[in-house]
């Protein structure tokens, strides 16, 4: 199946009688603009999205605009995680699924044994942010070693003060996503990938990220993690602690220049979703997706999240219209790809 931009223009113009085939009547402002025209769009159904928490605001944000011009399609956006919605997605219990780590070897057979193909689309950058109560005075930037120290095994410090001896003599309270959650995994494979060690076990975790910010807002002695949307919309409450990039040892905060630049190193990440390529033959699904990708780098922007470069959503829109289905980040043997966005989703990485 090939369906160019063009052609997904003219299907939306089908859908959308009273614009015409006019690729822009599709991209108005995600955000809600209440003095735009009113359409009329005969597209109907249901779309049904699952996935990371982290790009669930993304999601959220892109449904509101849709259904604008599609009142009567019905989009149901849920994060129960990354890992949760991998699942559902290969049990074939949902359209796309919205993933803040690319797909793993194991979860990509789950999807092959069950006969889901799927078009894997990068939709913007995240930084995975490690905040602390705006009370903790003690700590200026963290180390990859420190953090390693505080999370990895059983063996974790308890203390702030064992983590350094002029910090308080304090139990740390950690409040974590959810072992399902992508933030939690990509965490986990930042720090003890080599080691192949887990997590400490006496995290509170949570899959709903506010949870997680309240843990940390109301406890002086609190740390916690998640995407950078999250701490933007609460920043008035939370702390971000600058990294030390391992490469340059600068600590850097999580900014839209720093994680563009991948200076906001090891946690600059990029998020995906996930579209099965049967829902594809849906014609509200394929005009939401098209929708999605016009309209994600400003979507993203607004919700806290960093535009992909050009050059990558250009990428996804050709993969999209070739429905080119795989994966670039597993290869043939079924282990994950590590390294840079920009240099894995090519062509020649992409197994199916």
């Amino acid at each position: 199946m090939k369906f160019s931009s063009f052609a997904s223009s003219c299907l939306i113009a089908l859908a959308v009688v009273s614009t015409g085939c006019d690729k822009s009547s599709s991209n108005t402002d995600a955000g809600g603009d209440s003095t735009a025209p009113v359409t009329e769009s005969n597209l109907v159904g249901t779309i049904k999205v699952d996935g990371s928490s982290t790009v669930q605001p993304i999601s959220n944000a892109i449904r509101e605009g849709f259904i604008k011009e599609h009142p009567e399609v019905d989009i149901i956006v849920s994060g129960n995680g990354t890992g949760n919605g991998f699942k559902s997605f290969y049990d074939k219990g949902t359209d796309i699924s919205d993933a803040s780590r690319p797909i793993k070897g194991g979860e990509f057979e789950e999807c092959k044994e069950s006969g889901v193909e799927f078009v894997e689309l990068p939709v913007a950058y995240d930084g995975l942010t490690i905040v602390v109560n705006p009370q903790n005075d003690w700590v200026k930037e963290l180390t990859v070693d420190q953090l390693k120290t505080m999370f990895v095994g059983e063996e974790a410090v308890k203390n702030w003060s064992d983590v350094d001896p002029s910090w308080p003599e304090e139990a740390i309270q950690i409040y974590s996503p959810g072992t399902g959650s992508g933030t939690y995994d990509y965490f986990h494979e930042v720090l003890a990938k080599k080691s192949k060690k887990e997590l400490r076990g006496d995290m509170n975790l949570n899959e709903d990220d506010n949870i997680l910010v309240k843990g940390v807002s109301d406890n002086k002695f609190a740390i916690g993690f998640f995407g950078v949307a999250y701490y933007e919309e609460n920043k008035d409450k939370l702390r971000a602690v600058p990294i030390v990039n391992p490469k340059d040892e600068v600590a850097y905060e999580p900014t839209t220049d720093n994680i563009a630049s991948n200076k906001y190193a090891p946690f600059s990440r990029p998020l995906f979703i996930y579209v099965n390529t049967e829902s594809l033959n849906r014609a509200e699904v394929q005009t939401f997706v098209e929708y999605f990708l016009v309209n994600t780098p400003e979507v993203s922007e607004k919700v806290g999240y960093v535009r992909l470069p050009e050059a990558v959503m250009a990428k996804a829109q050709t993969n999209l219209d070739a429905v080119k289905t795989g994966t670039h980040f597993v290869d043939e043997s079924g282990e994950s790809r590590s390294g840079a966005l920009t240099d894995l989703f090519v062509d020649e990485n992409l197994v199916k």
